[in-house]
């Protein structure tokens, strides 16, 4: 009998199509193809997938095979969870704190878990070993038939932080699992089979372990430092790569209590992976004070620097600059220089910080125009700005940069990609927890592509709005990209150069990573439409689990209404001839009370938001009894700049045009009201 030549192609492409499959669970940076097993697709976290059936052909003939409404049209909470896709089952939680198995072609729901522990910021479960695993408030983790849903292990694991959020990795019988928004807190290796803790590895070092003499005192103990993102995992090196969050101790624009580099905040941990041994780290910033955590999921990938091969680690987001390393070793593969920075001694600032070689993504100073652009009458400061008791408007900001978004780097371009936000922030010992985002600051952002050999910035498209909360980005081998906005739309752009290809509503907002995966030989792209409030606390929420493949004829659902694109004002507005059409400066206001004391804070207008029409003159008043003088300045249209104002005096306006049009005071800029005109 002879051999067909074909059928030996043939089964060879499914032998290799099969080892591919099974290597993309089990290795760094190999693509997905069938399945996108984990999220991040591969233990690299390259959302990136080798399949190319939807391609730039026939993208424009892309449509819904599915919507799943998961929650029966539950529009709460923060959803955040990426959905992985094993054997043709997607599996996802949701931020009602379910977690669903849907079949992938139908969109039917197999079976759904539910803790009755309530409702929950989610990111995404990890299947492995015939499991899924998941977490729940109170500390909990837990691992489900893959199957059925059944529980087939429960346990609690207190002591080491907040188990929240974080999305599960699961490699090798083991699962990692991080934690969240605690005074110290630790990554956790676990057992898949049975759930017990194999190993933990603390974010804040303690006394007598490495990096323990970069805290001062015991401020170690309410140091945070918490790993809130998954980590990556290099099975070659035998390494997993953590990355750690600010330091706190008390407020992470404090700096005064807790004098050191405060390592591992703002750090990238390498550790043996079976053990937690510690093996090396790079700290992107020393002794932070503005809240600049570096915490995204690490990429690992193969690039080629200088003309040859190295085995990379790319790291960074709230800065705007990446930090490449050698993943082996943790040394900068194009340098990175430790550059003066301001200092304040009362903040026991760290007189350097580390700029890598190629620069940022993102402009790294407030600027007078475009998106970067600063509210009035802040001091203002660049990146690693010192502050003390008076707030500075520095650039970008903890929401700026790219934060925590997953970010793609795709093996057809070699490029990486990421959204960002273009926000700024106000620091100051007066801000609370992280700093201040000015009210009616703009939060616009956009889509970078940055050739990791260089650090270079390939090309940049602006969107009217962030995209650095979640907003998670998709390559594949066609050259196409995927990622989703907090209006609603999902979009579709050329990997080569950012065009937009193709956009679809999907009725809320997105706050995850598309994922792609192919069912008897058809490509589908599936994310999960739920909606979160960072960095837009009127983003439209949903429950909507999307799939799409090409000639899919579901319908879109109807736009929601979109994010204000402006930090907002959400205090209730009120009708000027409720208040004969004035506003009392840096005082405040509650029901149809003017208060009696002055004050700074960002609510000080009385009211803060007033509600006039068209052709209204609006009194603007510093009263007698106010010490400081104050000021009305209308931004960012300029209409009026009202002051100083006096004790006593006062400012008229007539509003002309339709609008929403933000002001605040010269002496305390943090006060900030808006005039709505209908």
């Amino acid at each position: 009998m002879t051999f067909n030549p074909t059928l030996r192609l043939l089964i060879g492409a499914g032998l290799l199509a099969a080892a591919q499959l099974a290597s993309a669970a089990d290795n760094c940076c190999l693509p997905t193809t069938t399945d996108f097993p984990k999220v991040g697709g591969n233990l690299g976290n390259q959302n990136y997938s080798s399949l190319a059936k939807i391609n730039k052909a026939n993208v424009r003939q892309l449509g819904a095979a599915w919507m799943t409404s998961l929650e029966g049209g539950a529009k709460a909470g923060n959803a955040q969870s990426t959905a992985v896709a094993v054997n043709g089952v997607l599996f996802i939680e949701t931020a009602q704190g379910r977690v669903h198995a849907v079949d992938g072609k139908t969109g039917v729901v197999k079976w759904s878990y539910n803790p009755g522990r309530g409702g929950q910021t989610r990111r995404g479960v990890a299947v492995g070993d015939g499991k899924v695993y998941t977490l729940t408030t109170g500390n909990y983790v837990i691992a489900l038939d893959q199957a059925t849903g059944k529980v087939v292990w429960e346990k609690q694991y207190q002591g080491y932080g907040n188990i929240a959020k974080v999305a599960v990795v699961y490699h090798d019988k083991m699962i990692y699992v991080g934690t969240s928004d605690g005074d110290r807190g630790a990554g956790l290796a676990i057992n898949a089979t049975n759930g017990d803790l194999v190993w933990h590895f603390f974010g804040a070092a303690a006394p007598g372990t490495i990096g323990g003499d970069t805290w001062e005192g015991n401020s170690y103990l309410e140091g945070g430092a918490t790993p809130w993102i998954h980590p990556a995992i290099d099975p070659e090196l035998n390494t997993l790569y953590w990355t750690f969050g600010n330091a706190r101790a008390g407020s992470s624009q404090n700096g005064s209590t807790r004098g050191g580099q405060n390592l591992f905040a703002n750090s990238i941990v390498a550790m043996d992976a079976k053990t937690g041994a510690y093996k090396w780290h790079f700290q992107s910033i020393h002794h932070d004070i503005w809240d600049m955590d570096n915490v995204m999921a690490p990429v690992l990938a193969d690039i080629r620097v200088g003309g040859q091969n190295k085995k990379a680690v790319v790291y960074g987001s709230k800065t705007g600059m990446y930090y490449i390393l050698d993943r082996s070793n943790g040394q900068p593969l194009l340098g990175i220089d430790e550059k003066p920075v301001p200092v304040d001694p009362r903040q026991k600032s760290w007189p350097t910080q580390p700029w890598p070689r190629g620069g940022s993504f993102v402009p790294t100073c407030p600027t007078t125009e475009g998106p970067a652009r600063a509210v009035p009458n802040f001091k203002t400061g660049c990146l690693y700005a010192a502050h003390w008791d008076e707030p500075i408007l520095s650039f970008p900001g903890q929401g700026g940069g790219a934060d925590w978004n997953h970010q793609s780097f795709s093996h057809t371009t070699k490029w990486m990609y990421t959204g960002v936000g273009y926000v700024g922030s106000a620091h100051s010992l007066t801000e609370a927890s992280n700093g201040l985002r000015p009210l009616g600051t703009g939060m616009s952002g956009g889509i970078v592509a940055v050739d990791p050999s260089t650090n270079q910035v390939v090309w940049k498209k602006d969107l009217p709005w962030s995209v650095a909360h979640g907003n998670g980005i998709l390559t594949t081998a066609s050259n196409l990209l995927f990622i989703g906005q907090p209006d609603g739309n999902l979009l579709g752009l050329d990997a080569l150069n950012g065009r937009e290809l193709w956009r679809f509503q999907t009725g809320a907002s997105i706050n995850a990573s598309p994922i792609t995966y192919e069912i008897d030989g058809e490509q589908y792209m599936a994310v999960f439409a739920g909606g979160s409030g960072l960095p837009f606390s009127d983003a439209p929420r949903g429950d909507y689990l999307w799939a799409f493949k090409v000639g899919g004829k579901v319908p879109p659902l109807p736009a929601p209404v979109p994010p204000s694109t402006r930090r907002q004002i959400t205090a209730a507005a009120v009708e000027g001839t409720v208040v004969n059409n004035t506003v009392v400066l840096n005082r405040s206001y509650s029901n149809g009370n003017v208060g009696a004391v002055e004050l700074d804070t960002t609510n000080a207008m009385a009211p803060q938001h007033l509600r006039v029409p068209q052709g209204t003159t609006v009194t603007f008043l510093n009263p007698a009894t106010n010490t400081k003088n104050h000021c009305a300045t209308q931004f960012f249209e300029g209409l009026f700049n009202a002051g100083p104002l006096a004790p006593g005096q006062s400012f008229s306006y007539t509003f002309t045009q339709k609008g929403e049009y933000f002001y605040n005071d010269c002496t305390s800029p943090r006060a900030t009201g808006k005039v709505v005109v209908y």
